[in-house]
């Protein structure tokens, strides 16, 4: 197949039967070589057809005679497809957007409904000539964020309780973004300048990013990551700004025992060790091997050595029991401060698995509290922006445990709390939502 929509469509079919989007789209991505640009192309319709769903429906809801639940399953996928070029690729031209589209009716089951395709994607073209904004919206603000910017009302609710009304609306519009590619470089065997001069020179354009003295963000188009250069020597791995910040955060030092509690695929440990010049000890843990398989491949690629697999739960680990100086929880949680890179985030989760997970999370955090020494730190971290699986974890366990208490941060570049706790807002800072506090644990402890 060389057909970049027809191939989106087959992942989007995958989607809407309950695949990850991601899992979808590499099943057909392996399936079909597509040229690099066919597959940009086709990365983009699929990613954004799904962020974009509840507004795509919104649109289907206004113009068709039936309602989008009521449309065949695959009808509603094409026109999702065509609205989607029409309505965000201006690079798309219009034409093209149209054709290929009732192409995709044609072959896929709806030739009978070629002119409905063609008739309705040409309506909404005649709306947005007049209009520079076709779709009819709710004057409640929750409805008009929620359908304007493609998210569930309760992700919106939780955003307005601790933003504005504007500021929840440049949140919704940079979660809505393709998602940047960020580099952290692995200072044991390369440095900044080095890797720099290495993409410069291989006319691939790149960035420092402020702050963060391994980051470097892409900032041109680049083909498969394992193909550029340095990759496999070791130079550096994909990491956002944010999770490096948890690092640095932890500040880990040569020679001690850091124990990192669910730690796959490795992104956060890997940089524990690169940070600790590799001397010392790192326990990381993970319940689900295939993922700690993962962890392994990065850490020979970078050639680290101080990282020791333990796989199970964390919580019902009794081994490490007083032997960490430091601890790093980065607790599974909701992700709703990167759903920009995991499109269909915003319609699994809801606020009952997000109370779910706030569970795990307190759960997580009494137990592996155990495992610091007195006077030692432990940093709990999610990239999640909703208090529940946030401030309410911390502040439930600190009500509980008198012998610990916050640390604040010397960040002073990002939302640092007068509590100690650190938020980042992906629109204020360009990077990944994320929550993360640092803990330590009183002396007079045991």
């Amino acid at each position: 197949m060389s057909n970049p929509r027809q191939a989106a469509f087959t992942a989007l079919k995958e989607v809407h039967k309950g695949a990850y989007t991601d899992v979808a789209l590499d099943r057909v991505l392996q399936k079909y070589q597509l040229p690099d640009n066919d597959r940009r192309l086709m990365t983009e319709l699929v990613y954004g057809s799904v962020r974009r769903q509840r507004t795509l429906d919104a649109i289907i809801n206004q113009l068709g005679t039936k309602k989008s639940h009521q449309q065949p399953p695959d009808l509603r996928t094409i026109l999702h497809l065509g609205l989607y070029q029409l309505r965000y690729q201006e690079k798309i031209p219009v034409s093209a957007a149209v054709n290929t589209t009732v192409e995709l009716a044609k072959t896929n089951g709806f030739s009978g409904l070629t002119g409905f395709v063609n008739g309705f994607l040409r309506q909404y073209l005649r709306l947005a000539e007049t209009s520079s904004e076709p779709l009819k919206l709710p004057e409640n603000p929750v409805e008009r964020l929620g359908i304007l910017y493609s998210f569930p009302n309760w992700i919106i609710e939780v955003w307005l309780k601790q933003l504005s009304f504007e500021e929840t609306e440049k949140l919704c519009q940079w979660m809505n973004q393709t998602p940047t590619i960020d580099l952290r470089v692995n200072i044991l065997k390369s440095d900044l300048e080095k890797v720099e001069l290495t993409f410069k020179d291989a006319g691939i354009l790149v960035r420092k990013i402020p702050h963060l003295p391994q980051g470097l963000r892409l900032i041109s188009s680049t083909g498969a990551i394992q193909n550029l250069p340095g990759f496999q020597d070791g130079w550096w791995c994909v990491q956002d700004s944010s999770a490096q910040l948890v690092g640095h955060l932890l500040d880990p030092q040569p020679g001690e025992v850091i124990i990192d509690v669910c730690a796959a695929p490795g992104g956060k440990t890997t940089h524990i060790a690169e940070l600790m010049g590799d001397e010392g000890k790192i326990y990381a843990c993970d319940k689900t091997a295939s993922r700690l398989r993962k962890l392994t491949e990065n850490a020979k690629r970078l050639n680290l050595q101080s990282i020791e697999i333990c796989t199970g739960d964390s919580r019902t680990f009794t081994q490490f029991h007083n032997i960490a100086d430091r601890v790093l929880l980065d607790a599974p949680c909701s992700g709703l401060g990167t759903m920009h890179r995991h499109a269909d985030a915003r319609w699994r989760q809801t606020p009952a698995s997000v109370h779910e997970l706030a569970q795990i999370q307190q759960e997580l955090i009494s137990h592996t509290a155990n495992f610091v020494k007195p006077g030692g730190i432990l940093v709990y971290a999610t990239c999640t922006l909703h208090p529940e699986e946030n401030e309410e974890v911390i502040t439930n366990f600190l009500e509980k445990n008198s012998h610990w208490q916050i640390e604040h941060p010397s960040f002073d570049f990002v939302d640092v709390s007068p509590s100690g706790w650190l938020k980042v807002w992906p629109h204020e800072q360009d990077m990944d939502g994320f929550f993360m506090v640092r803990l330590r644990k009183t002396k007079d402890s045991e």
